[in-house]
């Protein structure tokens, strides 16, 4: 299936990731890693604003107080309401690692904010998944991980949705809101190499999970019993993430990335674009530290 793919955003980003929609302004936070920068962008306008952090930044969420949490390379961070770039520490991890950094994270039902770190080189087995609580204590709820990549909840909260790119599939976790534990953890779907890389993903107001396939130029949608609903092509073959928005939630932005790949053959990467699925999703869960 291909739907009607728009272009909001030329932004030549490096590596566009972790949208999230702050229904609060309408607008759409979105992070360029390797640019070190937090982007705002206003869908009705069409202007975008970016931030430069300091380093490079793997997700961004959005705090209940105003601001956002950051998963920097270095470990978590807040920004106030302002989004100036002055960014408070609160927690670092593996910061004493140079080679690592955090890559994409979320936040749950809870206001707990779980974000996962990989090598600059992608050594296998090095990364983790780590959980920022309300009051800043870090736990690493995860270990083994090559590349921690994206991750969202079931509607009813007691699953975890949970990509480690290089393993080539999207696990279902058992979850428990109330403690932030995590149980038996299953295959959910094994994504085929030929036709991408399973990376960012977010889950719908039906449950269904939808997957970008970094390599694979498309977004894919899984029913919650994982069978595969829908494929949406893209004109770009490096895909990265994507999520709800719109005053609706029935957009789903996508992103995608430009980091060493020829732009001559892709005129478009590093864009932001925009389709109407048919589907809404959910508001995104804020932090509450």
């Amino acid at each position: 299936m291909t739907s009607d793919v728009e272009v909001v955003l030329q932004a030549r980003a490096a590596v566009a990731e972790g949208p999230v929609w702050d229904q609060r302004v309408q607008r759409l936070v979105w992070v360029d890693i390797m640019n070190n920068a937090v982007h705002v962008f206003d869908p009705q306008s069409g202007e975008d604003r970016a931030v430069d952090v300091g380093q490079p930044v793997g997700a961004a969420a959005l705090r209940e107080s105003g601001g956002l949490v950051l998963a920097l390379r270095d470990g978590f961070a807040l920004m106030n309401a302002e989004l100036d770039g002055q960014v408070q520490w609160v927690a670092r991890v593996e910061d004493d690692i140079p080679t690592s950094r955090m890559n994409d994270g979320k936040c749950d039902a809870a206001g707990r904010f779980w974000a996962g770190t990989m090598a600059f080189d992608v050594t296998p087995g090095v990364g983790g998944l780590y959980r920022l609580d309300h009051d800043y204590r870090v736990t690493r709820m995860l270990s083994d991980v090559t590349l921690s990549n994206g991750l969202d909840w079931s509607p009813d909260n007691r699953t975890m949705y949970y990509v480690d790119s290089t393993t080539q599939r999207i696990d279902a976790l058992e979850f428990d809101l109330a403690s932030g534990q995590l149980g038996e953890r299953r295959p959910f779907i094994e994504v085929p190499e030929d036709v991408g890389l399973p990376d960012g993903m977010t889950v719908d107001a039906e449950g269904g999970v939808w997957l970008a396939l970094h390599g694979g130029g498309a977004i894919r949608r899984y029913t919650p019993d994982g069978r595969l609903d829908r494929v949406i092509s893209l004109p770009v073959k490096h895909v990265t993430c994507c999520a709800f928005g719109g005053p609706d939630f029935d957009d789903l932005y996508i992103t995608s990335m430009t980091y060493r790949l020829p732009v001559e053959d892709q005129p478009l990467a590093g864009s932001l674009f925009r389709v109407r699925p048919g589907v809404r999703g959910r508001p995104s869960f804020r932090f509450r530290g």
